[in-house]
C-alpha cells in the first residue's frame, strides 16, 4: 500500500511543490521523478505506484511555472534554477532516507533538466534514467532561433509555439485527459522556456563527457515532440561505462502513457533492480 505525502520548499525561482509516494515498510532506494514541459508531478502517480511495489520510494516536484509551484505559467525561469530545485529535492529525499541508493528519473524537459544537472557538475547518484529527453528541440527557423535570446529577455512569457497534444500518446484517452487536466498548461510555449531549452540542450550535447553515472535512456521512435536524435547523441557521447539505451518502435512521446507502458515501466524496474543489492 502506498503512503502519499506532500510538501513545499523555497526553491530557486519561487515556492516549489513536491510530493512523495512511499511503500509500506522501509524503502530500499529513492527515485526522484522530474516531469516534462507543461505538465506536473501528479501525472507520474502510476509510475510511483510501480516503484513502491518494488520497495522504492518516489519523490517528485512541480517545476517553477508548473502544477502547484509558483511562477508564470509554463515559464520555467531558467534550466539552472530547475536543475537546482531537482538537486534540492534529491537532498531532501536523501535526508529523509539516509544511506539509501538514490536515482533520478526525468521525462522530456525533465530529462533535459536531469541531463543538464548531470553535465554541469558532479552528480552523486546511483543512476540516471531518461525518458524521451528533450535534448534536441527541432522546429523554428534560423532567424527565430537567432532572436530567441532577445525575445526571452524582453517578452519572457510571449507564446512562441503551440505543441500538438495528439503527439503525447497513441491512446486517445490519455490525450483527452491531458487536454482536460487543469494543472497542465494548454497555451503556447513561453519564449523564456523555449530559449532555456535550446540553450541547455546545446550545453548538454557539448558536455556529455561529464555524464558518468550508470545510465538508462528510453525513447519512442515515433516521438514527434522530443527528437530521438537527442538519445542518439547521449548514447554516443555520454561517458557512462554502464549505459543502457532502449528504443521502442512506433511509440509516441510519453512512452510511460502509451499502450505499451507496462513494458516500459518493467524495463525501468528491471534496470533499477540490477543496480540495487538483492533483496
Amino acid at each position: 500500500m502506498t503512503r502519499h505525502e506532500t510538501g513545499e520548499f523555497q526553491g530557486n525561482g519561487g515556492r516549489v511543490f513536491w510530493q512523495a509516494w512511499l511503500p509500506d515498510g522501509d524503502p530500499r532506494a529513492v527515485v526522484v521523478i522530474v516531469h516534462g514541459y507543461a505538465e506536473h508531478s501528479g501525472r507520474y502517480a502510476h509510475l510511483a505506484t510501480r516503484l513502491n511495489e518494488d520497495g522504492i520510494a518516489a519523490y517528485a516536484l512541480d517545476h517553477i511555472g508548473h502544477g502547484r509551484s509558483e511562477g508564470a505559467r509554463a515559464n520555467v525561469g531558467s534550466l539552472d534554477a530547475a536543475a537546482d530545485n531537482v538537486a534540492t529535492l534529491l537532498e531532501l529525499a536523501s535526508d529523509r532516507h539516509p544511506g539509501l541508493p538514490r536515482f533520478v528519473f526525468g521525462h522530456s524537459m525533465g530529462g533535459l533538466t536531469v541531463s543538464y544537472l548531470a553535465t554541469r557538475g558532479p552528480l552523486r547518484v546511483d543512476g540516471v534514467a531518461l525518458s524521451g529527453p528533450a535534448v534536441v528541440v527541432e522546429g523554428g527557423n534560423p532567424v527565430s532561433r537567432l532572436l530567441a535570446p532577445l525575445v526571452s529577455r524582453i517578452a519572457p512569457n510571449l507564446p512562441v509555439v503551440k505543441l500538438d497534444s495528439t503527439l503525447v500518446s497513441r491512446d486517445p484517452e490519455v490525450v483527452r485527459d491531458y487536454d482536460a487536466d487543469p494543472l497542465n498548461h494548454h497555451g503556447g510555449v513561453p519564449a523564456r522556456t523555449a530559449h532555456e531549452m535550446l540553450r541547455a540542450g546545446e550545453f548538454v550535447t557539448g558536455h556529455l563527457s561529464n555524464l558518468t553515472a550508470p545510465l538508462l535512456v528510453q525513447h519512442g521512435t515515433a516521438d514527434g515532440l522530443a527528437s530521438p536524435t537527442g538519445t542518439d547523441l547521449i548514447e554516443k557521447g555520454a561517458a557512462s561505462k554502464d549505459k543502457t539505451v532502449i528504443r521502442y518502435d512506433g511509440l509516441f512521446h510519453e512512452i510511460y502513457n502509451d499502450p505499451e507502458q507496462d513494458k516500459v515501466m518493467t524495463d525501468l524496474i528491471d534496470w533499477l533492480d540490477a543496480h540495487l543489492p538483492a533483496r
